[in-house]
C-alpha cells in the first residue's frame, strides 16, 4: 500500500520551540513478544532527506528492512541500541523496562540529545529528558522511522541467534522473532519456556503444567499496569 514518506515537521517544531539542536528519535521492538529482550535504538539524523522507502520498520519487507537498515547506519549522524533482559522485564515490569533499554541507548550516544521524539502517546522515559511523543512516530517522523528499522533489525538478529542455541531450536524464534506464533505456542504447551522467556506474563496462566514457574513482581500496581499489553494465550 501507499504511504505517506516521513518528514523532519517534528524535529522542525521542536528546534523552533524549544531551541533544541540534536534531537534523537526513539522507537522500541519487542514489547509484545513472549520471549526475548526489549530494544531500543535512539537515532539522530540531522535534517537531511533520508533515504528512499524509509518508514515504519513493519511496512518493510525483511529484506528490504535488512538493506535499509545496513544503509541507515551509515546515513544517520548517530544511532545506539539498549536493551532490557526478560529477567529485567519480569522484575520491574514493561514500562520500566521500556525506560531502562532507552535510556542505555540514549546514554550510548556520542553527544547526549536536546530532545528525544518517543514513539507512541505514553511517556515513558520522563524527567530529565525532554520529550515529544507522536502517535505513529515510526511512520511520520524522519528520525523515528530509522531508529524503527535499526531496532527491529538488531533484535530480529539476537532472536534469531538465540534460535539456534539447542533449547530454542522448537520454538521458531528465527521465524516469529520470540511473538506467539503457532510453531511457539506449541513447543511453550510441550516444552514449557526457555530461559530467554518473560516468566511474568499472562501465557503462563493457560499453562498448568507450567504455570508453577511464574514470577510474580512485587508490586501489584505494576503488575496491574501490564496486564492490559499482554497478549493471551489463545488457542
Amino acid at each position: 500500500m501507499p504511504y505517506e514518506p516521513p518528514t523532519h515537521t517534528v524535529e522542525r517544531s521542536l528546534r523552533a520551540t524549544t531551541g533544541a539542536k540534536i534531537i534523537a528519535g526513539v522507537d522500541e521492538v519487542g514489547r509484545g513478544a513472549w520471549a526475548g529482550p526489549v530494544t531500543v535504538c535512539a537515532a539522530v539524523t540531522g535534517l537531511r532527506r533520508p533515504p528512499a522507502g524509509l518508514t515504519d520498520s513493519k511496512l518493510i519487507t525483511p529484506k528490504r528492512r535488512t538493506e535499509l537498515a545496513k544503509e541507515l547506519e551509515t546515513w544517520v549522524t548517530s544511532h545506539a541500541l539498549g536493551h532490557a533482559s526478560p529477567e529485567e522485564i519480569d522484575e520491574f515490569g514493561m514500562t520500566a523496562a521500556l525506560r531502562l533499554a532507552a535510556v542505555r541507548a540514549l546514554d550510548a550516544l556520542p553527544v547526549r540529545p536536546d530532545a528525544v521524539i518517543l514513539d507512541g502517546k505514553h511517556d515513558y522515559l520522563g524527567l530529565p529528558w525532554r520529550v515529544r511523543t507522536v502517535i505513529k512516530g515510526d511512520q511520520s517522523c524522519v528520525a523515528v522511522a530509522a531508529a524503527s528499522v535499526i531496532a527491529k533489525v538488531h533484535r530480529d538478529a539476537m532472536m534469531t541467534e538465540l534460535g539456534l542455541e539447542p533449547v530454542c531450536e522448537p520454538f521458531g524464534f528465527a521465524e516469529n522473532a520470540g511473538y506467539p506464533s503457532p510453531v511457539h505456542k506449541a513447543a511453550l504447551a510441550e516444552l514449557g519456556p526457555t530461559p530467554y522467556h518473560r516468566l511474568s506474563w499472562a501465557f503462563l496462566d493457560a499453562l498448568p503444567q507450567w504455570r508453577h514457574l511464574k514470577k510474580v513482581r512485587i508490586s501489584p500496581e505494576a503488575a496491574a499496569l501490564e496486564s492490559g499489553g499482554q497478549l493471551g494465550f489463545d488457542f
